[in-house]
């Protein structure tokens, strides 16, 4: 069963703008929301937790980062998850709530983490190796139960009762799914009982409803699997499609889906919201298929510009070039990537912040100073940099 959190603390002060307001105009009413994956993440089940419960450098560079940009409602993907949630409580107390390198200490009143599939046992043989119980047997790739787990963090209340998560969804299920084929035929990849039984989601899918001064927002939030660490068969190319899919079929007000607490339909048609995380999907590099994250980008009821950017991608884009050591030439825009895997692929968009029409964007931005910079040597605790976006009332 998921937590709701209440640590009963006040916010010590104000969120920080990361940028100038105008000279003698009213500041509208703000709220910044993030994406951060952590990469907090430990092959061995408690590990993260014993090192939390210590002093851990990559933590406190995480804090850092999270205490300069100062998000009002965030969501941290990869970070361990324990059934009683004490890891996520020590990120929060121990690095979040005490200052990192002389910046104010941040303190969440709510916070919600819930199972992902992620090391959860399946009980059957899905990556078709002939023995059971690998990584790859899990409902979503992981070696132990909450490896690579969801927390949202936040300053408004989140309504626990009228949470929905879909953490059981059958892949199956979804309308046109892309079942996996063997190579070269027409033929399913996944017999017809291991088929009807899998889960779509690699981690979990929530729509969490928090009261915010600008009303009540969904916060759409998912990591779906990366589409690559596969075979010929592409299962993991066509899952991570499906999981971006499964949004688009909420907001497009499709009914076939049940959550897990048994209540059928979409996200009703008036709701605002935002969608948050790490997509595993870039517009236009990568492995993932065609149209994968365009169908978000794209979508009617979503307002994807501006997109985030920052100096810090750019200048890292330029060392990924033909003829230096690079795999493949960059082809999305250097401003706008948010990760950084391998010293031969180059950066990335895969991390996105995505609010609903209906507001207005006051600004937008990734984490990601230059070299020599403040903050430059911390951005590298994570493969990943955190995106925000500021929103107010049209």
């Amino acid at each position: 069963m998921h937590a709701l959190i209440r640590t009963g603390a006040l916010l010590l002060g104000l969120a920080l703008s990361l940028t100038a307001c105008t000279s003698g105009a009213p500041e509208p009413v703000k709220l910044r929301i993030a994406t951060y994956n952590l990469a907090l993440t430990d092959d061995q089940p408690g590990a993260v937790l014993e090192r939390l419960r210590g002093e851990d450098a990559q933590a406190r560079k995480l804090a850092a980062v999270l205490q300069t940009v100062r998000p009002d409602i965030v969501l941290l993907n990869e970070l361990d998850r324990d059934e009683a949630g004490e890891t996520a409580r020590l990120f929060r107390e121990r690095y979040l709530g005490v200052s990192q390198s002389g910046l104010a200490p941040l303190d969440y009143p709510y916070a919600f983490h819930a199972p992902v599939n992620t090391g959860e046992p399946s009980g059957l043989d899905l990556d078709q190796n002939g023995q059971l119980g690998d990584p790859g047997d899990a409902w979503g790739f992981g070696r132990h139960p909450g490896q690579y787990g969801m927390v949202v963090l936040s300053r408004y209340p989140i309504d626990a009762e009228a949470t929905r998560t879909f953490q059981h969804l059958r892949w199956s299920d979804l309308p046109g799914a892309l079942q996996p084929r063997l190579p070269g035929t027409d033929a399913p990849w996944y017999p017809a009982e291991v088929w009807a039984q899998l889960r779509l989601s690699s981690k979990s899918h929530w729509d969490l409803p928090i009261d915010t001064p600008l009303g009540r927002i969904h916060l759409l939030a998912a990591h779906p699997t990366p589409p690559a660490f596969d075979g010929p068969e592409g299962r993991n190319k066509v899952r991570n499609h499906d999981e971006l899919k499964l949004w688009r079929d909420y907001l497009d007000g499709a009914d076939w889906m049940v959550d897990d607490q048994g209540r059928r339909g979409p996200l009703p048609a008036d709701a605002r919201f935002v969608i948050a995380g790490d997509l595993n999907a870039d517009p236009v590099e990568g492995d993932s298929l065609p149209g994968a994250i365009q169908g978000l980008l794209e979508h009617p009821r979503v307002q994807a510009e501006p997109a985030p950017r920052s100096e810090g991608s750019f200048e890292a884009s330029l060392t990924f070039q033909p003829g230096n050591g690079a795999e493949l030439a960059q082809r999305g825009d250097p401003h706008t990537e948010t990760a950084q895997f391998s010293p031969k692929r180059g950066t990335m968009r895969v991390d996105y912040v995505l609010p609903s029409k209906g507001f207005k964007v006051l600004d937008a931005g990734v984490f990601w100073p230059k070299r020599g910079a403040p903050g430059s040597d911390w951005v590298t605790a994570s493969d990943h940099r955190l995106v925000w976006v500021d929103l107010s009332r049209e």
